[in-house]
């Protein structure tokens, strides 16, 4: 019996032929493979620029930050005794205007010290000099500005803004600040302004309960370790209220969400590897079908079913090689040019480089994906009988496989999802993702076998164009499954992607009802809300003020339990990731139900009792009676839970997820936020009036907000639709390679045709016809399968309304199925082109 050197052996001369009938083979694992390596290259870029820039992005070794005030004298001189350098610096919002009134803007006011930064350096644009630029020269103070402020206030260098009492000199054009991303602030919606901190009494703006953010750059001793220093500093001040992180962790919520997007991407590259295992599929099924006569030869001379196997899954394994490795190649070289690209966009450095673990990955999935899709039509080629060689008739091999082989594709199928659920952020995501893949495969498969029965079963029409196309369906080895599962599958993704965004966008659209009002005022003191009151109320136009005290803090403990530890809602974890805005109110708010215990007494005067929305019950699993413990003002405040509401968060009035009785926050220093409707006419008016006669206090425009928001949404919707895109080229692939296949019997067809007196343009349109009608039902399988998913993501992960968008899923289905009539068209010009009479004499 041939030994399996024997194979290698036939195998080699075998490869020595060329490569002809796997260029579609080559195309589905090098775009599979090279999505995958790209997005992890890429991942690993921003994770290396995080870890080895981690004190330039944090601004120090260590990180302090506390609300409201700063940290005492006894805390400074501890700081400053214990470390090599300190530098201080306060983030808040606040407005910028011209000179004259006549502009202004929202606002992230940074003011730093002499020492700022200790690590990294801020970029001024044109080369500027940042060392000095905010020193008071000439009389004024000097400030560094984003490029959107000179283009929102129609300012330039050398210019004067306003914010808040006084008047700053623009001294520079900021072109990178590297602690930005890793500042902690809640900020986003205004321009960065940097000024120095010795101006800030100038401005008027830090003032008693002012939400304003001190934060500390701490750079220790090289003989010092974080981990002993962060130790130290909570043995010496326990109770301290300040938060505290270090540099190996500089930018949680940009890692976080570079996890998110990776695990996304890398789902949609591994959708796309499987889309392209069909496409492997059919490649090595046609390439053996043309391998039917060397089969049967070798069977003549004594190889066994074995042997066949081992020579065919040898050569399937060595073209994947080279496959993978140009995958693996290209998506290194894209990901070194996207992070060259984006580092100068991104908040934080991106370090291009090769990461094997990536690049394993990608090549370890491409290699499964090989095995699993290959394992199948090889393992039914070693069953053609030697007596083949001897038949001019097509062998029929509708057995199955030995069970091992099955086996065998099984374990590797399932090795490759588990690698991609272990390999996942989010492993729950993952799961259900590859879940919902291998259940959509399946329902493509069970519509296609249920097409080709009603097919079968129903009368021909006698038209003889509409009669062959309806026989092409339904025909032995006709190849409808193959085309409705590869381009439906990437058809759904893309149908699934848009309505989401659609989704969101409508709501971000539709979020503004015709009562929302038309501002948000924050940082009103105590002693201006009534002349605050007073001003918006004579702005003829305005309607509608509502204005309520305004504290933050951070949630502790949950009934004396860590608040990490009471955790039990993972969907909730924004809660105690940050600070938390909070009031207090001796009355409901109208907008609220209350759905389990009862409101406070008006005059209540007892232990402070909460009110809760009900998210808070669902991430704590808590309820009326329980116990919430916050740190407000440095302060720890116990609250009991009196009552649960439930919300309508879509009317834009102020709500809160946590109220509290008067007593004794009402004591406490506190500002107060407003809100306050206005007719189109009178909001640049209103604008106007609370800018110039209260310069401290924040205005945000609510259009102007979600203008931002919904531009945000479209941008990453179009790059989520564009990397979403590779798993319809990986279908568009399969659908060419399907195409190919069938090349042969496409050219039989066509000469048989033409002889019975069928011309080139009935055969064109009996076959246009096929394409078409496997067009339409694949985009009516992805339009119901992509909007399930849509529903499902929207609603379940979500939470949030959900609205069938049919224009947009038409847009997406009309362009696909012209892809695919498209492709169908060439693949069946192609061979209406080839001459009868050779193939004739050939019979």
């Amino acid at each position: 019996m041939p030994t399996l050197s024997t194979a290698l052996k036939v195998t080699a001369r075998e490869l020595r032929g060329g490569l002809q009938g796997f260029r579609v083979f080559f195309g589905c694992l090098i775009l599979g493979v090279g999505a995958i390596a790209w997005v992890q290259s890429v991942s690993g870029s921003v994770a290396s620029g995080l870890h080895k820039d981690g004190r330039s992005i944090l601004g120090g070794d260590i990180a302090l930050r506390m609300i409201y005030s700063g940290v005492s004298d006894e805390q400074l001189t501890y700081l400053q005794r214990t470390t090599k350098a300190i530098t201080h610096f306060v983030e808040m919002r606040g407005m910028a205007r011209r000179e004259d009134e006549e502009a202004n803007t929202l606002i992230e006011l940074k003011a730093v010290d002499d020492r700022y930064p200790l690590f990294g350096s801020v970029e001024l644009r044109d080369g500027g000099r940042f060392v000095g630029s905010l020193a008071y020269r000439s009389g004024v103070w000097g400030a560094a500005v984003d490029a959107t402020v000179l283009d929102r206030l129609h300012v330039n260098v050398g210019d004067r803004i306003v914010i808040g009492d006084y008047a700053y000199e623009i001294r520079g054009v900021i072109e990178r600040e590297p602690d930005r991303a890793g500042a902690g602030g809640n900020f986003g919606l205004g321009s960065r302004i940097l000024v120095s901190l010795e101006s800030l009494p100038e401005t008027g703006l830090d003032r008693e309960g002012s939400l304003v953010y001190h934060q500390y750059r701490l750079q220790l001793a090289p003989d010092i370790s974080v981990d002993r220093y962060l130790v130290e500093l909570d043995t010496a001040f326990p109770d301290a209220s300040w938060r505290v992180r270090d540099f190996r962790n500089p930018a949680y919520r940009v890692k976080r969400m570079a996890r998110r997007v990776a695990v996304f991407l890398t789902l949609v590259g591994l959708t796309a590897l499987l889309i392209g295992g069909i496409g492997v599929s059919n490649a090595v099924r046609a390439y053996l079908d043309g391998k039917v006569q060397t089969i049967a030869t070798l069977k003549c001379l004594g190889a066994s079913g074995r042997t066949v196997f081992q020579i065919y899954m040898a050569q399937v394994l060595v073209l994947s090689c080279g496959a993978v490795a140009i995958g693996v190649v290209s998506g290194a070289a894209a990901s070194w040019v996207t992070a060259t690209l984006l580092e100068a966009t991104v908040p934080t450095p991106m370090h291009a480089d090769i990461y094997p673990r990536a690049l394993g990955l990608a090549a370890l999935c491409g290699f499964l994906t090989t095995v699993t899709f290959a394992m199948w039509p090889v393992a039914r080629a070693q069953e053609i009988p030697a007596a083949a060689l001897f038949r001019d008739t097509v062998v029929n091999l509708g057995t199955r496989p030995a069970a091992r082989y099955i086996g065998g594709a099984v374990v590797s199928g399932a090795l490759l999802c588990g690698l991609a659920v272990a390999t996942a952020d989010n492993k729950a995501f993952a799961s259900w993702f590859i879940a919902g893949f291998l259940l959509a495969v399946v329902v493509f498969h069970i519509v296609a076998w249920l097409i080709v029965r009603v097919v079968r079963a129903i009368p021909h029409p006698r038209h003889p164009g509409v009669r062959l196309a309806l026989v092409n369906l339904c025909r032995p080895g006709n190849q409808t499954a193959n085309v409705i599962v590869s381009i439906g599958l990437g058809m759904s993704v893309l149908v699934a992607i848009v309505l989401i965004q659609g989704n969101l966008s409508r709501q971000v659209q539709e979020s503004i009802p015709k009562s929302a009002p038309a501002f948000f005022f924050l940082d009103i003191q105590a002693d201006q809300i009534d002349s605050f009151a007073d001003l918006v109320g004579g702005v003829h136009g305005a309607r509608d003020l509502q204005q309520i005290p305004y504290l933050r803090g951070r949630i502790i403990s949950v009934n004396e339990t860590p608040a990490e530890d009471a955790l039990m809602d993972g969907r909730h974890a924004w809660m105690i990731r940050g600070d938390r805005g909070f009031t207090y109110s001796a009355t409901a708010p109208q907008n609220a139900e209350i759905i389990a215990g009862e409101w406070w007494a008006e005059d209540y005067d007892g232990p402070p009792l909460l009110s809760i929305h009900e998210d808070v019950t669902e991430a704590f699993g808590i309820g009326v009676g329980d116990t919430i413990t916050f740190n407000i003002l440095g302060r720890n405040l116990t609250g009991t839970v009196a009552n649960v509401r439930d919300l309508e968060w879509r009317t834009m009035q102020l709500n809160f997820a946590i109220m509290f009785s008067p007593n004794p926050l009402r004591y406490a220093p506190h500002t107060f936020i407003a809100t306050i409707g206005a007719t189109p006419d009178a909001e640049l008016r209103l604008q106007h009036e609370v800018t110039q006669s209260f310069p401290n206090i924040t205005t945000v425009r609510i259009k102007e907000a979600l203008d931002i928001v919904h531009g945000l949404l479209r941008k990453i919707g179009g790059a989520v639709r564009s990397i979403a895109s590779i798993t319809l080229i990986a279908g568009t692939l399969v659908l060419a390679g399907v195409i190919a296949a069938g090349h042969r019997r496409r050219v039989y067809e066509s000469v048989v045709l033409k002889v019975l007196g069928a011309t080139r343009r009935d055969a064109l349109r009996a076959f246009v016809l096929e394409y078409g009608l496997l067009a339409v039902l694949t985009a009516a399988i992805a339009a119901v399968v992509g909007t399930v998913t849509a529903w499902a993501v929207t609603t379940q992960v979500m939470n949030s309304e959900w609205a069938f968008i049919p224009s947009m899923a038409a847009i997406t289905l009309v362009l696909c199925t012209a892809a695919i009539l498209a492709l169908g068209y060439v693949g069946t010009w192609r061979a209406l082109g080839q001459k009868a009479a050779p193939l004739l004499r050939n019979e």
